[in-house]
């Protein structure tokens, strides 16, 4: 058992905040928060109150781990150009496992010390460099689900880098589930079934990954209606809308993780939210390559689980907070409407503003409920995972930390971060 005496700041439920100062945090030696008092102290209180504050831990929904090194780079070409000319290439050099574990512990070092203490990933079609980047999350201390991609569609995917039919994506991607699961020590990371998207797998793979989550129970994540061109895909081959195809086909359940979503529809949002399923909101990827500007408020509203992802590399920045502001910014474009040519009055979407309490509420809370995940906010039975934020320059009242912290903070303002009560940055 531990103590941690610290200011807190959280967001147990969308549109309220929650500030406790000078709060006692127990911590059993599983990392589940046990009890929250007003001050004291008990054997072994780690004091932070003249750190900084505790925030909960960052969720960070959608992350492509291979794409890492070329972060930032090749924004410039469509989405399919894009996968082809540039992203395939460097997956496929992923084979090479010392390559991979490189990488990976790169990756996931630069993000705890970020703040993402939760990480949704897509790995690649190899199974030894899939499984190293769930060993080195287990390693490093970070609470992720890491998925072994399958892609089979020849018309889809480069001869170089697939699958070699649809049997040998479903009996890999069992394989992968079966040794995350066997990882000796592991209370972190979880498998996660993963189709690419529908324009790189048959139907016969889609089907066959359907039924393994059905199965094994096991999380699922995939990208939706992303862009103009993989909503159109979708719509020409099978007749219906990828959240549509994605239900047909048994990957819509209550822990699916559904990239972007841009293009979906009200019928599509209504099924997501009877399903269960999840939405990770990109928008700095969605910026590059989803044409459009995904309605987050409508989601929220309709009660929809949504959280917020980075999509490195599509994205070109690691740190979730710099999409948290990212959310806020793409909502107000959407509110007032982007073409100076077009009279104000028709220029937006009315009523689509978010701001940065939704921010942060999508960065650790909802995030955490997309998963079903106990972790996201400071309450007795969740996991205490927290990240120590102090800003630089701070001389504002209380009240207004939190909007300065969503709005501007640094990766260098992230002064360490704790996963299961354990220090890990």
């Amino acid at each position: 058992m531990q103590a941690i005496r610290a200011h807190l700041i959280h967001s147990p439920e969308r549109g309220r905040i929650e500030r406790i100062d000078d709060a006692l945090v127990s911590v059993s030696d599983t990392g589940e928060i046990t009890d929250i008092a007003a001050g004291g102290s008990a054997p072994d209180t780690l004091d932070l109150r003249d750190q900084g504050v505790l925030l909960p831990g960052f969720v960070d929904l959608h992350i492509h781990a291979p794409q890492f090194p070329q972060l930032g780079t090749a924004l410039d070409v469509p989405l399919e150009d894009w996968l082809f000319r540039y992203t395939f290439p460097l997956e496929a050099r992923f084979a090479d496992l010392a390559y991979a574990r490189d990488v990976h512990d790169r990756l996931v070092r630069r993000l705890l010390a970020n703040g993402t203490t939760t990480a949704v990933y897509f790995a690649t079609i190899h199974g030894p460099a899939s499984l190293n980047l769930a060993e080195t999350c287990l390693r490093l201390g970070q609470r992720a689900l890491v998925g072994r991609v399958a892609m089979d569609l020849a018309e889809g995917c480069p001869d170089y880098y697939r699958d070699r039919d649809a049997t040998a994506a479903i009996e890999d991607t069992a394989s992968f589930i079966d040794a995350v699961r066997a990882l000796p020590g592991n209370t972190l990371v979880e498998p996660v079934i993963t189709p690419r998207f529908i324009p790189a797998c048959s139907d016969e793979a889609l089907q066959g990954l359907g039924d393994l989550a059905a199965r094994t129970g096991v999380a699922v994540q995939t990208h939706c209606s992303e862009s103009d061109w993989e909503h159109a895909h979708v719509l020409e081959r099978t007749g219906k809308t990828d959240t549509m195809a994605l239900d047909d086909f048994g990957l819509l359940t209550r822990r699916s993780v559904l990239a972007h979503a841009g293009h979906i529809t009200d019928a599509d949002m209504d099924l997501i939210r009877e399903r269960g399923a999840g939405i990770a909101h990109c928008p700095l990827s969605n910026a590059y390559f989803g044409n459009a500007v995904f309605p987050l408020r409508r989601a929220l509203e309709k009660a929809l689980h949504v959280g917020l992802g980075t999509d490195i590399s599509g994205g070109p920045s690691a740190f979730l907070l710099d999409n948290a502001r990212a959310a806020v910014t793409a909502s107000r474009m959407l509110e007032d409407g982007v073409d100076p040519g077009t009279a104000g009055n028709l220029r937006g979407v009315a009523g689509a503003r978010t701001d940065f309490r939704d921010a942060f509420f999508l960065a650790t809370k909802g995030g955490a409920e997309v998963l079903d995940l106990p972790v996201g906010a400071f309450e007795p039975g969740l996991q205490m995972d927290a990240v120590l934020v102090q800003l630089d320059d701070d001389f504002g009242p209380p009240e207004d930390l939190l909007q300065k912290i969503i709005m501007r903070a640094t990766p260098a303002e992230i002064r360490q971060t704790w996963v299961a009560g354990r220090r890990v940055s």
